[in-house]
Parts: structure tokens; sequence; C-alpha cells
């Protein structure tokens, strides 16, 4: 399971309590604050945060032309019309901290793209659980040939439980050394 008790009584007390604000505030978003959606074998994704609502994002998009109409249903339609026409910057004026348990391989994708600020567990300060992300058989698949990027042929019988044996060993092998280098005793 992803989420610890000890990570689960955290976001029950945090889900708890309610504080007035003055702040805008998105209903949809208080729906999702602080629930954890579980994700992969181990980890998870939850909202800790938000910041701005669809009257920022219109607010923001107006800068550029001046007070024009205000009302629900033109909001709705400038929202629209900045999606469809590519005009993002708008958008930039709300944002969502997220609390994301993930892969390696997963972050560092997210990361390449640029779509956060983050800051990252750190494996030197505090010992990281012995887990791994391991696929499932059936979601092994060769290299593409025709395309680099891409999957190939589906694994399968044999060559499958090889990769998985290796992935598995790899990963196992990796964290003993880990474990033996960040200890007083190595």
């Amino acid at each position: 399971m992803p989420i610890t008790p000890d990570q689960q009584a955290e976001i029950d007390a945090l889900r708890a309590q309610t504080r007035p604000t003055l702040r805008a505030v998105s209903e949809g978003m208080e729906a999702h604050l602080y629930k954890a959606r579980e994700v992969l074998d181990h980890g998870f994704v939850r909202v800790i945060d938000y910041m701005g609502d669809d009257a920022a994002i219109c607010q923001a998009a107006r800068v550029s032309y001046g007070k024009g109409t205000k009302s629900v249903q033109n909001d709705e339609g400038l929202i629209r019309y900045l999606m469809r026409h590519w005009h993002s910057t708008p958008f930039e004026m709300c944002e969502i901290k997220l609390h994301v348990k993930l892969p390696v391989f997963v972050a560092r994708q997210w990361i390449r793209h640029r779509t956060a600020n983050v800051n990252e567990y750190s494996a030197r300060y505090s010992i990281l659980d012995r887990e791994f992300y391991i696929p499932r058989a059936e979601d092994l698949a060769a290299q593409s040939v025709v395309n680099n990027q891409g999957r190939g042929e589906a694994l399968t019988g044999e060559e499958a439980e090889r990769v998985l044996r290796y992935l598995k060993d790899d990963a196992g092998r990796a964290y003993d050394h880990y474990e033996e280098m960040i200890s007083d005793e190595g």
C-alpha cells in the first residue's frame, strides 16, 4: 500500500481542519485537498495546497485589453477561447502544490519537461524504503527497432521472466549497497 497508516492519519487530521480565508477558493480543488490517489504499485499523488481560480485566470487575461466584460458566462467563454488558442500565460496565475511519490524514471521525465518546481526527499538524510517499481510481466516490451523512443514487441515467457529477474536482482543489489554505504558500519 503506498499510503502508510501514519500518512493516512495525517491526511485525516488535515481534512478535519477548516479555516476561514479571504483568498479565492475553488470548490473543485477543495474536494481533492489532501486526499491521496494511488498510482502504480507504491506511489501516490495528493493536493497539498493551491492558489487561484477561474477568476484569477480571467483577470490575468483581461490585463492585456482592459476591463472588458465580467459576467460568469463571459468568463467561461474567455477560458474556452484561451484554451482553444493556446494562450497559456493566464493559466500560470494558478498553482497546485502536490505531494507525489513516484519512481525515479518518472520523476526524471517530469523534471526534463520543466513542468514543476521540485523539492525532493533526500536519500542522504533519510533512509529510503526498500521498495522498487517493478513492471508487471504483461507491461514488458522490447525496444522498438523503428523508433528509439517507442516500444516494440511484448516480451513473453522465458524472456519476460529473465528481464523481471534482472530488474528485481539489480534493485535489491543496489539497495543493499546503498544501505551499506549509508550506514555508520560501512
